[in-house]
């Protein structure tokens, strides 16, 4: 009853950015966020697959060329539930190290991801810079958002 039925790449906090302090990207922080059947936040068991590709304009599947080699993580111990769960966020966290990712380009950013047990989600947002000068860019989701939840 209160496992995942949704996932979605959050479209605000997902971005490219640097970790390391500089003012550099060293890649792309993605933050998934899964959901239960009651639109609330929840937690899941599995892999998942991060793809990065080049933007298409005018096309209804904007993926181009994959930029790079997908990135694998697995979410199926507590102590990887540990490293990559943000509490306040209530979604999981990964740096997908990149460090030739530009700022100034557009990307499409796919999460792929298979439940322990069966089960796949999949998801995915367009990366766009924030402006002609812009150190990091602007997101926006490629798919509608979940259903908002029911008021009590």
């Amino acid at each position: 009853m209160f496992r995942a039925t949704s996932m979605r790449l959050h479209p605000v906090f997902t971005q490219i950015r640097s970790w390391s302090g500089g003012t550099t990207p060293d890649g792309i922080e993605a933050m998934i966020e899964f959901q239960d059947q009651f639109g609330e936040p929840a937690k899941a068991s599995g892999d998942v697959v991060f793809e990065l590709f080049q933007y298409r304009t005018g096309y209804p599947d904007p993926r181009g060329t994959r930029v790079l080699s997908p990135w694998v993580a697995t979410l199926d111990t507590v102590a990887a539930q540990r490293v990559h769960w943000n509490r306040a966020g209530r979604t999981y966290g990964f740096q997908l190290a990149y460090p030739e990712i530009s700022p100034r380009t557009t990307y499409v950013l796919t999460a792929t991801f298979e439940l322990t047990g069966g089960g796949r989600f999949f998801d995915r947002i367009i990366l766009e810079p924030a402006g002609k000068n812009a150190e990091a860019p602007a997101t926006r989701p490629a798919t509608q958002p979940g259903v908002p939840s029911p008021a009590p």
